[in-house]
């Protein structure tokens, strides 16, 4: 989070209530209170701060204010909040941690549930800590007060929802670098979707800094993927009600409060690639790759992945596909998976001729995963034929091209202006059609490309 901050107004409000016991298996120490202030609480009451001096609850107050203005704006939520927050400092700077510097827990107060968040300051207040912190506690306050949970269900919101949270509250407000969207989709996401769902909090704590700034952008381009759907802030809260005490796949949960991932299996994927592409200002207009870059995006991404009977992890080439008739069922599945999601990533940016090849391809890797292997040979040579004489025309056309510029071409005959400048107008100042079929179009685009409502579409 930005360390530049739009300051609240704070209320101090003194409390001369006893020191509230520690709650069971705490792992901080007691927090040590500035005489002057025990209690700070911001404006909407939803947080408040004990423990520290007054700068320290200050600050904290402060920031979960405006994280949670943040949230709010970017879901939707109802402002009018249900279950009150409390932040617990503890320790000082430069002190040892303890093993859990963050501990939550919903308690009873008088009748009441209170989320009690115990802090431990051994870095002072960190902003981006405190953050995620803020991020986690209103998840759970929007399944508590939807009736979801008590104190004796654990609580838990994966670290790809809380950081793609994050992520899209800074793209949201300009923060975030859109250079990191273009290079993670052109490397094909390097965080396949199911490890992004897969990654726990122990996975979490243990990844480098590298793969934490792409976990980050992955799981940012999830979130604003599903905001964009039909209906998408209505969706994404009636997930956030339910996520915190899930305990299933997170694929299921999904296709149950966003109807349009279910329009085939590889939706979610092609959903998110697109969010990548979108976020990383790649214009699918003019913004074409050549046949040579797609050919060799071709061969990296028909790979088949698959474990022998000792164990050992093999990428194959798909020429070596008779490998796969030794392997039952889920196992063939799971070699042309990685494949075959590559192919749906590069379909969205390829050559426009090598759409039609990516599909044949893709049907190729389903008769594989069937183990239909009875013309496979057969449609593997003729795909094979078709690329090279893709790849040959390309290149006689550059010869050409290339042996009419050193012989005939004297100086610029300005032939191309017209088309260059065209190319430009469209690049920075695309013209917006208004016949009917061009309207229809745009209405669609928006609905499958940017999550238009519904309400957007009968218009």
């Amino acid at each position: 989070m930005n360390a530049l901050i739009r300051i609240p107004a704070l209320l101090a409000v003194a409390r001369l209530a006893a020191q509230e016991p520690p709650l069971p298996g705490e792992e901080v120490i007691q927090p040590q209170p500035d005489p002057a202030v025990r209690e700070l609480v911001g404006t909407t009451q939803q947080f408040r701060a004990s423990g520290g001096d007054a700068r320290d609850c200050g600050t904290a107050v402060m920031l979960a204010g405006q994280t949670s203005g943040e949230l709010r704006k970017l879901t939707g939520i109802d402002p009018a909040w249900k279950v009150p927050v409390h932040l617990r400092l503890h320790g000082r700077a430069g002190e040892r941690p303890p093993p859990q510097p963050v501990v939550m827990r919903l308690i009873d107060v008088d009748g009441a549930r209170e989320l009690r968040v115990d802090i431990h300051l051994f870095h002072g207040i960190d902003p981006p800590r405190l953050a995620r912190v803020v991020v986690e506690a209103l998840v759970h306050e929007q399944a508590l007060a939807a009736g979801v949970g008590d104190s004796a269900t654990p609580l838990r919101v994966p670290p790809w929802l809380t950081e793609g949270l994050l992520e899209a509250i800074d793209w949201s407000l300009e923060r975030s670098d859109r250079r990191l969207y273009r290079s993670l989709f052109e490397q094909g996401g390097i965080i396949r979707t199911e490890e992004l769902f897969e990654t726990d909090d122990a996975d979490y704590k243990a990844l480098d800094a590298a793969t934490l700034a792409a976990f980050r952008v992955s799981a940012g381009a999830m979130v604003m993927a599903l905001l964009e759907q039909p209906q998408g802030q209505e969706g994404f809260r009636a997930f956030l009600r339910e996520v915190p005490t899930h305990a299933g796949e997170i694929r299921p949960l999904l296709a149950r409060h966003f109807p349009a991932l279910n329009l085939s299996e590889t939706s979610l994927a092609k959903w998110w690639a697109l969010q990548l592409a979108n976020k990383g200002g790649l214009n699918t207009l003019t913004d074409v790759p050549g046949i040579d870059s797609t050919e060799a995006a071709l061969a990296d991404a028909l790979k088949l992945r698959f474990r022998t009977p000792e164990g050992i992890i093999l990428d194959r080439d798909i020429d070596d596909w008779p490998a796969l008739g030794e392997l039952d069922e889920a196992a063939r599945l799971d070699a042309v998976a990685a494949a075959d999601e590559a192919l749906v990533r590069l379909s969205h940016r390829c050559f426009p001729s090598y759409r039609t090849v990516l599909a044949d391809y893709r049907s190729v890797l389903a008769a594989l995963g069937r183990n239909e292997t009875r013309d496979i040979a057969k449609r593997l040579g003729a795909l094979a034929e078709t690329r090279r004489t893709m790849t040959a025309r390309a290149a006689r056309g550059r010869d050409y091209l290339d042996w009419f510029e050193i012989t005939r071409a004297r100086e610029t005959s300005g032939a191309f202006d017209d088309y260059l400048r065209l190319r430009e107008r469209l690049r920075e100042r695309p013209q917006v059609r208004q016949d009917p079929l061009s309207q229809y179009l745009d209405r669609m685009n928006r609905l499958f490309d940017r999550g238009a409502s519904e309400v957007d579409v009968e218009r």
